[in-house]
């Protein structure tokens, strides 16, 4: 008998409690969906055991079981949050809504089981290993958030037996610049016979509805309850376009920016902003791969059948990755471009990736890869590029 045992990793002890979970999920199912259908609270003991499987994936995660929205989403909603961008874009996603059944929705999942982290990230990871490992379940979606829920925001809300008409409900933003937060206040003209523990618990739930529990981590510095309306009352669906004017979304962009090189000389940057660790919860794994090529300008960028070729190689490689990878930074310049991306190193990506990048034609491509779960190597290089906003 071995005196001593190696210690698990959190992250074994998760994936073990996923499979756990899975394994136990045909003897829970029937029992939550008829507390869904039936509108009642899930019973004790059911509601004990999916607590304890829950908490074995990570003992910061909570879970919340509803119906599931309509399948697509609101379309129109979606074009209501989205007046502030590009003209054309909006006439072009009007023009899909040519087909009447496309507002309502296909046929789609009538359940939906929802873990929640909160602010904890290691939790909102193991929450999205969770999801991905989901089995195929007719009739059921989980989902690794909370996901926004605007419709809500006009329904009547019983909170500890008090009944408020959220329709009534307005908000000042207030942003600060510095920290690229919003603190939200929330009024409601019932809050005044409220006590003030309720009050506050109404107004995070107001925001979180309109944001949805990732976009909530990611903007919100703070949430206060108002008893006296304000001077300029916003509705709780603005503030979604609000904190995408302070650069908070899913994800981020690809921004360009300029740099120099003693020997390189000038190099073209594409770099992802912002983002955040829970933009891509399971983007653990570092692949940095170096194209040479052989046609370049005065400037040493690439031209002519290079560039093309660069090109297509770049769309390659994003149809490869699909969801399981992104590229984070570019820079070419110098006779080459060099590509960081992260991907999911449990979704077998990496090989697929590996035969695209060999294809390369126009010289000996490199690529290397190593476990950044912090991404601290991204976080590193772009610190020479804090300007950006």
């Amino acid at each position: 008998m071995p005196l001593f045992r190696r210690r698990r990793s959190a992250a074994s002890e998760s994936a073990a409690g996923i499979d756990a979970f899975w394994a136990h999920w045909p003897e829970l199912r029937g029992a939550l969906a008829e507390s869904v259908d039936a509108g009642s609270a899930l019973p004790e003991e059911a509601a004990e055991r999916l607590t304890g499987l829950v908490r074995r994936i990570h003992p910061a995660l909570a879970w919340e079981v509803s119906s599931a929205p309509p399948a697509g989403g609101n379309p129109l909603e979606d074009l209501q949050s989205s007046l502030d961008a590009d003209p054309g874009e909006l006439m072009a996603r009007l023009a899909e809504l040519d087909d009447p059944a496309a507002l309502l929705g296909g046929d789609g999942p009538s359940y939906a089981l929802t873990l929640r982290s909160g602010p904890d990230d290691e939790a909102r990871i193991a929450a999205e290993r969770w999801s991905r490992a989901a089995p195929g379940e007719p009739g059921w979606t989980f989902r690794p958030s909370l996901p926004a829920d605007h419709e809500a925001l006009s329904r009547p809300l019983d909170w500890n037996g008090h009944e408020l008409d959220l329709s009534h409900t307005s908000v000042e933003l207030r942003a600060d610049p510095r920290r690229g937060t919003l603190t939200a206040g929330v009024y409601h003209p019932d809050f005044m016979f409220l006590p003030e523990e309720d009050q506050a618990g109404v107004a995070e739930h107001v925001v979180m509805l309109a944001l949805g529990e990732d976009d909530y981590v990611r903007a919100i510095g703070a949430v206060r309850a108002l008893v006296e309306k304000p001077l300029d009352p916003l509705p709780p669906t603005s503030i979604p376009s609000v904190a995408r004017q302070l650069g908070h979304g899913s994800g981020g962009a690809l921004v360009s920016a300029e740099a120099r090189h003693p020997v390189l000389g000038p190099l073209e940057v594409l770099l992802r902003h912002p983002v955040q660790r829970r933009d891509f919860p399971v983007f653990t794994l570092l692949l940095q791969v170096v194209l040479p090529y052989r046609e370049a300008d005065a400037e040493k960028q690439p031209s002519g059948a290079s560039a093309a070729a660069l090109e297509a190689m770049d769309s390659r490689l994003e149809e490869v990755l699909g969801a399981d990878g992104a590229l984070f930074l570019q820079q070419t310049g110098g006779g080459r471009r060099e590509m960081l991306f992260y991907l999911d190193p449990e979704s077998q990506v990496l090989p697929s990736v590996e035969e695209a990048v060999a294809s390369w034609s126009e010289g000996r491509p490199g690529m290397k890869t190593q476990l950044d779960p912090d991404w601290s190597v991204f976080n590193r290089i772009t610190g020479k590029f804090r300007g950006l906003s």
